[in-house]
Parts: structure tokens; sequence; C-alpha cells
């Protein structure tokens, strides 16, 4: 690939959605733009890229982002942050919200479907603490295909094997064929909509918690700086907000300030 050809991906994946391709991660766009190429007949990345050249066709830019945002996602994700939730957030909002019983909660590139459906098995196992509460949990995405899996809710073995108690496996799942597809109560749970992290806010409305987690790694500072601001605007001011374990807001954005013993956990600066 050339350095123009190289550069002309790059600079469509930055300004759609905000990922940040170094020259080093070559190897990245061969491996997923690859197949996409073969896929509508192409015989490789020169000649994808001299299709963009060509005809600048929204359908084909759409499939390059989403082909290239689309990461990989585990059931209960690094245990922690999901214990967090259920030890410490979620009490808070039992207390906080109780006059109301109500509370929204946002995955943001939830990729699969794995996370939503986590958070979803946690409340659900609450049982009548949560009787008459109305919860919300909204995931979104970029990707749209990514989204169309996840709304399906069938899994593989190998994908409900990575991080998923048995137990759970045994109680929300059933068996179809050689997938498991999730229980469709957990499913009604989670509302998926297609959204780009660099789009203004407003219409997703106020969360009392988020879970943007192993998504920021991927933009550079500004980006991160302007998505931790919107998402500030759009939660309450207790809100609990959720990075990954290799992010942070420190040194990026002063819109949020570290939960003292909670690695991950955020507060809004405001509060």
């Amino acid at each position: 690939m050339t350095p123009a050809d190289f550069d002309l991906l790059a600079g469509i994946l930055k300004d759609r959605s905000g990922l940040v391709v170094q020259r080093d991660k070559l190897y990245l766009l061969e491996s997923r733009l690859v197949p996409l190429a073969r896929k509508r007949g192409l015989g490789g990345l020169p000649e994808l890229v001299a299709e963009v050249r060509k005809s600048r066709n929204e359908a084909l830019l759409s499939a390059i982002t989403d082909a290239m945002t689309t990461n990989e996602s585990f059931f209960f994700r690094d245990t922690k942050p999901f214990d967090t939730f259920r030890e410490v957030t979620l009490p808070a909002l039992l207390e906080s919200r109780a006059s109301r019983k109500s509370f929204r909660i946002w995955s943001a590139a939830c990729s699969t479907g794995q996370e939503p459906y986590s958070l979803a098995m946690i409340l659900k196992e609450q049982g009548p603490k949560l009787a008459g509460w109305r919860i919300d949990i909204v995931a979104t995405d970029l990707a749209a295909e990514v989204l169309g899996r996840a709304k399906e809710g069938l899994y593989t073995q190998f994908e409900v094997q990575r991080g998923l108690p048995i137990q759970m496996l045994m109680k929300y799942f059933k068996q179809e064929g050689d997938r498991w597809r999730i229980d469709a109560g957990i499913r009604q749970m989670v509302q998926y909509r297609t959204f780009n992290l660099l789009d203004e806010f407003t219409a997703l409305g106020k969360f009392d918690v988020v879970f943007c987690r192993n998504v920021l790694i991927y933009f550079d500072q500004p980006t991160k700086g302007k998505v931790l601001g919107r998402m500030a605007r759009c939660m309450t001011p207790d809100g609990h907000l959720y990075l990954g374990g290799a992010e942070t807001v420190l040194g990026i954005s002063d819109a949020f300030k570290p939960v003292t013993g909670q690695r991950g956990l955020y507060f809004p600066a405001a509060a």
C-alpha cells in the first residue's frame, strides 16, 4: 500500500469515527479491509482504495468504517467494573432514585451486546429490589452490522465461554444448535441504536450511568476531550462513568473526577 493510499483510508476513519490508525498499524488495515475488498469482488487494498477514489460511495465508506471499528467484546469483561456496578453504583441508585423509581444506563460502543446484556442480567438478579422500577438500558454503536447481531442475541460457544458464569448461561440462555440465544426478557431490557460518538449527544437524553469502556483508547487526545465533555453534559450530576482499565480522564478532561478507591469509575466534576 502506498503512503497516499494509507493516508486516504486513515483520513476516512478519523473523520467518520474518530479512530486514529498509525502507520505501524498497517497490518490492522489489511486484516480488516482485505476481507471486505474480496467480499466486494476486489483483489485487495489497492483496488479498494481505487474504488473509494472513483466513487466516494457512502455505502462503501460506511462498510470500511464498520469493518475497522468492529471490536471484540465479551460478557462481564474484566469482571471488576461489573462487581463495582453491582456493589457500589446500584445501591447508590436504589437510595438516591427511590422517590422516582427510575434510572437510565448507556452502554456506548456496545459492539455485539455482551456489555449491556451483562448489565441487564445483573439487574434481573436483583429481583424484588427493583419491582416497580423503570430502568432503561440504551446501547449504541457506530456499526450497524454488530448492532444487528446484538439485537439477535445469538452467540457462539466460544463467546458464551468468555466471562459468562455457567449459572448465568444455564439461567438466561437456551441452546440452538451450536449456538446460544439469550433470554427474550433480557433482550427486551436493552434498546439498541446506531450512534456515532463524534456526534452531539443531546438526542440521547440524560443518563445516570455510562459505560464507555475500551473506546477512548482509539481516539487522539483532542477527540477524547470532546467526547468526555459531551458525555458529562448528558449525565446527571451524581452519575457514574465507567472507563476501561487503560483509560483515564486525567490530563485529558476536567469534566470528570475519579472516585476514590474505585479504579475506572468517575463522577461528573460538577457533582
